[in-house]
Formats: structure tokens, C-alpha cells, sequence
């Protein structure tokens, strides 16, 4: 150790200083401890090397570092960590200034929108300016302090930037009560490249361990009695249960709610397996991704309760879901800000403390649901799970999507399975204490609508920022935060986001991470080629397909139709070698048994494991039954696109204000 302590001082640079701190730091929630902080990140430049570097080698066996191999994916790890910790705990990770730093905002801005913590640690340019424009210098013509990470400002839940050694005083213990807030997010602490390697003497007594509790604030009991009220006087009520459920640890609670008072419960994509019992009220996903007996239940509601969740439009299909003419609204947050969605009425609280709470006010009220509403709940629920056992089933016929206008037919593939039939056969494999994981495109939405994620089933589901990209490094993080290697940690992400993002496999492999990477290989963004084909009736820059004709880019002939379409054969990209070569055992499997057979054989890998399932293109699961907000153009040449219009425009006459 380099540094001194002398006279109630310890002499350090301010990397050394930061990453000493960061080793000390705790969180505590009902009653254990954890590590705040317990590793970091990153990758090395010119910005950070010489500072944070030094620091994380000299000070490696209390900080542990991993090394990546993009930014934003080591952003997705941590957030990852974070969302499998319950929030409890986080990583660091630090990037050099610049392209380096800047490649991290996308992954602050989803651990904001998804309130999870993250901490990051971006270089940045001098502060001493004596150097001139540095590689990498933003120069800003009337804001001379102003560098990239400035970027960070809009998408951080607090953000400072170290210009002297002293502010660390104040700016370490503000970072960790935003990490430990409940209103929590991405924090960032800017950190200039020269000012990394300076020394001060620190008060000895900053590095001392601290304890930060997480806290739950106590429902009142004068909303909780409103609340109360409200749902004794409904005859058609319903849950929605988000990721404050999981957070909170509120699972036997909003389960005793549900059985004391009959009441039908379904889950947003963040509150994906808040119930794990399995009973007639468990419902699952709602919205535009959820089933349509919960969404049939959600439009004949009269008092809609929600917790833990800020209800984005795929949750309320735009605002369209609830079509009850006296529907009445209450939520259960702890952000003030999110209580009053809808115009609910609300109660500010911990969703666990509030929602025994609130069942001890049922049962003293004898609150129950009507036997018609019970009934009607478990009849909807029942045809659904009949059609969802069909389209899971690999020996069930399916129905094709109309083939794209002016296509004859879909190219031949060596597919066999649909997507929702290769869910199935994950669902058949999948044991109590495995994690699915999925964030874009049509994985998530698949997984929301049909995967029994009950009885210890995790599902991981990010969809408050939907970010190809995130699905790989989560797995690194939810392994870091779970490493029993008999729990499978499984990620289905499509071609298009593995091709997107796939190096981090190579993380897994140096760190020798049981992870699994499951590739419905559809050949091309299919999710959105969907959407696109009921919004303008025709396919265009969403499949994988060859140029047929070569493209001339900036000819003089302009418009003479050298810029021909992507209208050729599918590519022919082989992922079972790419992922070999990113230090991956890869596997390719066509059939059900195959995939079992792969599955099986895999399962006590210790390494990254990728199994590439080719699945046939546009065939779908069951729709949900709702609308969404998605604007056809209102003035076109296409025929088709008027007539969508036209039925769009019928669909904003469901869509409400709820005051």
C-alpha cells in the first residue's frame, strides 16, 4: 500500500481514494448486510488507466475487477447484478473519456427508467486545461466546461463531476444514498483524467465501514382505509402487481391479499412471477403482451389496484385497456410521482408494509369478490391455458401470418419449431431456481404472455427501456448475483440483438460463467416486421435478406432504381461458428428432441453455452386482443397504408383520459 496515515489522515490519490471507499461500503435491509459495491467493471484508456487502473490493481483483493469488452454491456451486467440483488447491491464500472464513457449512456438511461441501481465512473478530460485539447475533447463552443459526460446528466438519478480531491467528502456518500434510494437509478461520478492521480489527505475516519439502510416507508393509515373502502364497494376488481412487488419482497403478502379477498391478479413485465403460487387468481401478463383473459377481466374492471408499477403504455395498451365506464383507480409506490397514474388514488408506502396492511383492513371488513366475477376469472383463464398448452405444444399444427405484400412465398429453412413452441420446450426444462432472461424484440412479449414463471421459475423481463443488447451481459450479471451453477441462468434473445452485441461471450468465457444463450434464429427483426405489416402492409428493412441488385449510393442517375430492395434469399449466417469463436460451447438443434437433447446435455456446463434454434418466421403466439398507439402515416401513395389508417383512427376512439 503506497498511501500514508498520518495525523488522522490517509494520504491517497483520488482513484485510490474512490475505490477504497466504494470496498467499505454496505447496504442493509431487514436485517442483512450486504456489499454495496462488491466489484468493478471496465475497460481501460487513455482516461482511466493511469488513474482508476492503478488503483483497481493496487487495491484488486478489496475491489475485484472484470474485465469487458464493450461499455455498455458491462453497464447491462451491473444493472443485471442490481435487478437480481433485489437492489440490495450493484457494481462500478468505469470507461476512459470520450467514445468510451459515452458508450455507457445508453446503459444509464435503462437502469434509470427501470429504477435499479448502478454506479458508474466515466473518465474525463483535464481539469487543469494545461494540456490543450486532449484525444477525445469535446470543445464546445459557448460552454467551455462542458464535456460528453455531460450526456449523462438527462438519464442519471445524480451526477457530479470531481474537480478537486475534497469533493469526494461530499460527492461518495451522496452517490450511495442515491444507489440506496428507493427512487434509485444510474449515478455517476465524472472523473477527470488528471485529477484521477492526484493525492490529498483524506480524514482516515471517511474509509471507515458504513452502513447504508434501505428503507420502507410506512403506508398511512388514512390512505390505506380510502384504499380499503374503494375496494370493498367494487364488484369487478383487479391487481396489477409490477416490480415493486419484487423488489420489495411483497410476494407472500400480495398472495395473502389475493386469497383473503378473491382477488384476480395479473403482472407487468417487471412484476413477472410477483406470484408464485399457482391458484385461480394467478393470472399473469397484462396489456398489449399479456393474455387475453387478463385484458378481457381489465376492460370490464370497476377498480383497478396497482403496485409497484408506473404503468407504460404496453401495460395499459396506450391508455385503451380499461373500458369500464366508472372505473376507479388506487396504487400502491413508493415514488410519489408514479402513485397518481391514472389518477389514482394512492398510497405512498413499501408495497410489503402496505399490503399487510391493507389485507389486515379486508379481513377485518370481510372484503371478498363476488362469486360471478371468481367464476368468470377462472373460466377465461382456463380457455386461455388450453390455447397457450396448444401453441407450446411442438406436435400442435400452427397458423402462418400472411406472407408480405408482393411475396409468393417464405423461403425455405431448416426450421421445424415456432418460437412459441421452443418456449415450450424451455418450459419443460426449466426447474425452481433457474432465471429466463429477455429484454427486445419478440422474446419478452412471448415470455410475458406465456412463461409459468410460479414456483421459483424466475423471470427476468426488461421492457421499461426494451434494449437489444442487454439480454447477454444480464446473464453475467445475474450469475455474479446467483452462482449456484445447479440454477440455469438463461437468456432467449433473437439474431438480430445476438448479432447486434454478442462479444460479451467472451467475458463469460474468460470468467468461466455457466451461462446459457438460447437464439430463435428467425432471420431478421421480426417483432418489428409485425408491427410494420399492420401499420403499412408491407415489408421493408426488417428481414435478413440479400441485395439482389448491386447498390449504387450517389449516383447521377438519382432515382433511375439501381438502389434495389433487400428483397433476395435469407443470409446465410452461420451463429453456431460465431458464437464458437467468441469461446462459447455452440450447439444447433432443429427439432424438439433435439433441443431437449441439447438442453439436457448442456445443463451442467461450466462455461457459456449458445444453442441456436432455427424457428419459423411469422408465425405468432395468440394475440393479446388490445390496441396500441402506433401511427400509420395519414397521408400516403400505398393503398394499403390508407385502409390501416382509417382502422387506426377507429382505435383512438378507446383510447381514455383517467382523472
Amino acid at each position: 500500500m503506497t498511501h500514508r496515515k498520518q495525523h488522522g489522515t490517509m494520504r491517497l490519490t483520488v482513484a485510490q481514494a474512490v475505490v477504497t471507499y466504494l470496498s467499505r461500503q454496505f447496504s442493509v435491509a431487514d436485517g442483512e448486510r450486504h456489499r454495496l459495491i462488491p466489484a468493478a467493471l471496465g475497460i481501460f484508456g487513455h482516461g482511466n488507466v493511469a488513474g482508476l487502473g492503478q488503483a483497481l490493481d493496487q487495491l484488486s483483493d478489496e475491489l475485484p475487477f472484470v474485465q469487458g469488452r464493450n461499455e455498455q454491456a458491462l453497464v447491462h451486467v451491473a444493472t443485471a447484478y442490481a435487478k437480481a440483488s433485489k437492489r440490495h447491491s450493484t457494481l462500478a464500472v468505469t470507461a476512459s473519456i470520450g467514445p468510451g464513457a459515452l458508450n455507457m449512456v445508453t446503459g444509464a438511461g435503462l437502469a434509470t427508467v427501470n429504477r435499479l441501481p448502478v454506479l458508474l465512473l466515466p473518465g474525463d478530460t483535464y481539469a487543469t486545461r494545461g494540456q490543450g485539447p486532449v484525444l477525445q475533447q469535446l470543445q464546445h463552443p459557448v460552454e467551455a466546461d462542458t464535456s460528453v459526460n455531460d450526456a449523462f446528466r438527462p438519464v442519471s438519478r445524480f451526477f457530479d463531476r470531481i474537480t478537486r480531491p475534497e469533493q469526494l467528502l461530499t460527492a461518495l456518500p451522496a452517490a450511495m444514498r442515491a444507489l440506496t434510494d428507493l427512487d434509485t437509478g444510474a449515478v455517476v461520478v465524472s472523473l477527470p483524467q488528471d485529477v484521477q492521480s492526484h493525492a490529498y489527505d483524506f480524514p482516515a475516519e471517511f474509509f471507515a465501514e458504513r452502513d447504508w439502510p434501505i428503507r420502507r416507508p410506512a403506508p398511512d393509515v388514512d390512505e390505506v382505509a380510502v384504499v380499503a373502502r374503494m375496494l370493498a364497494e367494487a364488484e369487478r376488481p383487479l391487481v396489477i402487481a409490477g416490480g415493486g412487488v419484487v423488489y420489495s419482497g411483497a410476494t407472500e403478502e400480495l398472495e395473502e391479499l389475493a386469497e383473503a379477498a378473491g382477488l384476480p391478479v395479473a403482472e407487468t413485465f417487471a412484476g413477472k412471477g410477483a406470484v408464485q403460487r399457482r391458484a385461480w387468481w394467478q393470472l399473469g401478463g397484462i396489456g398489449l403482451e399479456g393474455t387475453p383473459a387478463v385484458n378481457t377481466l381489465a376492460r370490464e374492471a370497476d377498480f383497478v389496484l396497482t403496485i409497484g408499477s408506473r404503468l407504460t403504455d404496453f401495460a395499459t395498451a396506450s391508455q385503451s385497456l380499461f373500458q369500464h365506464p366508472d372505473v376507479r383507480f388506487a396504487s400502491i409506490n413508493v415514488n410519489v410521482h408514479d402513485v397518481g397514474r391514472l389518477g389514482a388514488t394512492g398510497i405512498v408506502a413499501d408495497a410489503k408494509r402496505a399490503l399487510a396492511a391493507l389485507t389486515d383492513a379486508v379481513r377485518r371488513d370481510g372484503t371478498t369478490t363476488s362469486p360471478q366475477w371468481q367464476e368468470k376469472t377462472r373460466a377465461l383463464d382456463e380457455e386461455w391455458r388450453g390455447r397457450r398448452a396448444a401453441a407450446l405444444d411442438p406436435d400442435t399444427p400452427f397458423d402462418r401470418a400472411p406472407l408480405p405484400a408482393g411475396a409468393d412465398s417464405i423461403p425455405d429453412t431448416d426450421a421445424h419449431l415456432t418460437q412459441g413452441q421452443l418456449i415450450g420446450l424451455l418450459q419443460e426444462h426449466a426447474r425452481s431456481g433457474d432465471t429466463i432472461i429477455a429484454a427486445a424484440g419478440g422474446p419478452p412479449g412471448d415470455l410475458q404472455k406465456v412463461w409459468d414463471a410460479t414456483e421459483g421459475r424466475f423471470a427476468h423481463l426488461e421492457f421499461g427501456f426494451s434494449c437489444m443488447g442487454y439480454e447477454l451481459p444480464a446473464a453475467i450479471g445475474v450469475r455474479f448475483a446467483k452462482p449456484d451453477p445447479s440454477k440455469r441462468v438463461l437468456s432467449l434473445l433473437g439474431d438480430g440483438t445476438f448479432l447486434m452485441a454478442p462479444t460479451e461471450l467472451v467475458t463469460a468465457a474468460q470468467e468461466k460463467l455457466p451461462i446459457t444463450v438460447v437464439i430463435p434464429e428467425n432471420h431478421g427483426y421480426q417483432v418489428i416486421h409485425r408491427l410494420q405489416m399492420m401499420r403499412s402492409g408491407r415489408e421493408f428493412g426488417n428481414e435478413f435478406r440479400y441485395r439482389d441488385a448491386g447498390l449504387e449510393i450517389g449516383s447521377p442517375e438519382g432515382g433511375s432504381g439501381k438502389a434495389a430492395r433487400l428483397e433476395g434469399d435469407y443470409l446465410q449466417v452461420d451463429l453456431v461458428k460465431t458464437a464458437e469463436g467468441l469461446g462459447a460451447r455452440a450447439l444447433r438443434a432443429t427439432t424438439a428432441d433435439e433441443v431437449r437433447s441439447a438442453l439436457a446435455e448442456t445443463r451442467d456446463h461450466d462455461g457459456p453455452v449458445v444453442l441456436v434454434v432455427p424457428v419459423i418466421p411469422h408465425v405468432d403466439l395468440p394475440g393479446a386482443g388490445v390496441w396500441w398507439d402506433v401511427a400509420p402515416a395519414e397521408v400516403s401513395e400505398q393503398e394499403a397504408v390508407a385502409q390501416l389508417r382509417a382502422e387506426y383512427e377507429e382505435g383512438l376512439a378507446s383510447q381514455r383520459w383517467y382523472g
